[in-house]
């Protein structure tokens, strides 16, 4: 049986066990199986893959997507470029696991948004500046769209939430939300941003899934807003990830 499945840390929200799991049953595929693997810590990580000989492929989330690259031997292209990795393949050379990171979050997140853009989205917030923001600012970049990131924290180049207005708000018509506020259990915590200043020109992305519409999501499509949840961008990126694993 060869082994799939997601590592991070509290992954008790993920659907992505789910997901596979049909994904077999309906498309009868035989031999693999896609478990999860709550990892807070990657120290023993090498120690870890090496004793579970059967693992072919993994999924990363929160909070190891830029962390896990100093483990692993190479990194694709698009994922060097981003810095930050969602998938690992793993492989044997010389009797030891080789293991190449990929970035299959930027591939959901753009085919998930260009469809709903319009001509005056052409400025986006990303809150947050974890791994996932990277890949949302790789994909936006390759959109053409231009972006400033916001953080709890003062950096170079960055907006803390302290500097965000109603102005801001509503001269950036693409506001995507990577940070885990929000996500299930926790769902009543929500970005700490301007409301006000969203409005019908307004097309708001939360990368979480579960719950479906987020008190994020709620607030801006209450403003008039078009959102969208990170529900179509996870079977995306499986999908990707998927085809990585079994090439």
């Amino acid at each position: 049986m060869k082994q799939l499945g997601l590592m991070g840390n509290k992954l008790g929200h993920s659907f992505s066990k789910q997901y596979f799991e049909e994904k077999f049953r309906k498309e009868n595929i035989e031999g693999y199986s896609y478990d999860v693997f709550p990892i807070a810590s990657l120290e023993h990580f090498r120690d870890w893959i090496s004793e579970n000989k059967n693992i072919i492929g993994l999924s990363v989330t929160i909070p190891h997507k830029i962390n896990i690259i100093q483990y692993l031997d190479e990194l694709d292209e698009e994922a060097k470029a981003i810095g930050a990795v969602n998938t690992i393949k793993v492989t044997n050379k010389s009797g030891k696991a080789f293991l190449k990171g990929y970035n299959t979050d930027v591939f959901g997140f753009t085919e998930s948004l260009k469809k709903h853009l319009l001509p005056h989205h052409h400025n986006a917030l990303i809150l947050g500046t974890g791994g996932a923001s990277k890949a949302c600012g790789y994909g936006l970049e390759k959109l053409e769209i231009s972006y400033q990131k916001v953080s709890r924290n003062k950096a170079k180049g960055v907006l803390t939430y302290n500097d965000l207005s109603e102005e801001i708000i509503r001269d950036n018509t693409i506001i995507v939300n990577t940070t885990p506020l929000g996500m299930f259990p926790d769902i009543e915590s929500c970005p700490d941003i301007p409301y006000s200043g969203i409005g019908q020109n307004h097309l708001i992305f939360d990368l979480i899934y579960n719950p479906g519409e987020t008190l994020f999501l709620k607030k801006a499509s209450a403003n008039g807003a078009f959102v969208i949840n990170g529900l179509e961008m996870l079977h995306l990126q499986a999908e990707k990830a998927w085809g990585i694993w079994i090439k």
